[in-house]
């Protein structure tokens, strides 16, 4: 395990752990924490023996959001550059590989964007989610809870919390299928790692391809989708993932994908 500016790195079977560790401020991301965690992401991205990705938080919080003490410290200009930079884009979005969110006490401003752009989240019984943007002069930050929000739980519900900032409650968020199941927080990261092997037993290429279709697909439209879409099936059909399928399907086992991309693999 590596840690490096609050940000804790761990592979585990398969699956790296990315656990935001600054209990003092509640996990509340500082610059150089967030270029930690945009690096963590993009090691698990580069590890081809990582096939699932959970993002968690250290003491009983997810992340509180943004530090303010820091961000109070910058001009308006200096803001302003920092939140177009390519650091605040979606990495877990980006991610090609599952990403589980695993929600324990309070996510507030930026941490309700990070949960927003995870794939699936699980939640404990003390998680809360709020998008209190509006309450100092804000939108969502990183763009996750005007996009994608309203594409999670439907419009109405998300102009609700973004309007108000009120907190969701993990039982609510379970009833808007925001989260998709709720345990206690002691067991909180053994059912997202059970859930990210569940996720990342299929085919790697194939994963990571149905996820960039899924979310592309968002901002498009069904002719452009259907492009992408047989670009995809082309470079399935080419793969040894696609053999291998077939093959352990007639032979009666469980598969051994590698992920290689058709175009580089060695013959």
């Amino acid at each position: 395990m590596a840690s490096a500016s609050g940000i804790e790195y761990e592979a585990r079977d398969g699956v790296a752990i990315v656990a935001i560790d600054r209990p003092e401020k509640r996990n509340a991301m500082s610059y150089p924490m967030l270029d930690a965690f945009h690096a963590a992401i993009a090691e698990a991205t580069d590890d081809e023996g990582v096939r699932a990705v959970v993002v968690t938080g250290r003491g009983g919080a997810f992340c509180a959001g943004t530090d303010l003490s820091g961000l109070a410290e910058l001009t308006a200009e200096e803001r302003n550059e920092a939140g177009t930079a390519e650091s605040w884009r979606w990495p877990l979005v980006a991610c090609p590989k599952p990403v589980i969110g695993a929600i324990d006490g309070p996510a507030v401003g930026m941490g309700a964007d990070f949960a927003c752009q995870c794939d699936v989240r699980i939640a404990s019984t003390t998680a809360r989610f709020a998008w209190n943007f509006v309450h100092r002069g804000l939108v969502p930050d990183t763009g996750a809870g005007s996009w994608l929000l309203p594409r999670q739980i439907g419009t109405p519900a998300a102009l609700r919390l973004l309007f108000s900032g009120a907190f969701l409650p993990a039982e609510e968020a379970l009833a808007l299928g925001f989260v998709t199941a709720i345990v206690e927080p002691g067991d909180l990261l053994d059912a997202a790692l059970e859930l990210a092997a569940t996720l990342s037993a299929g085919s790697p290429l194939a994963t990571g391809l149905v996820k960039r279709l899924v979310y592309d697909g968002l901002g498009r439209d069904v002719a452009t989708h259907m492009e992408a879409h047989a670009a995809a099936i082309d470079v399935c059909f080419r793969s040894e993932d696609h053999q291998e399928g077939v093959a352990s399907f007639l032979e009666h086992r469980s598969p051994n994908f590698t992920g290689r991309h058709p175009d580089t693999r060695t013959v």
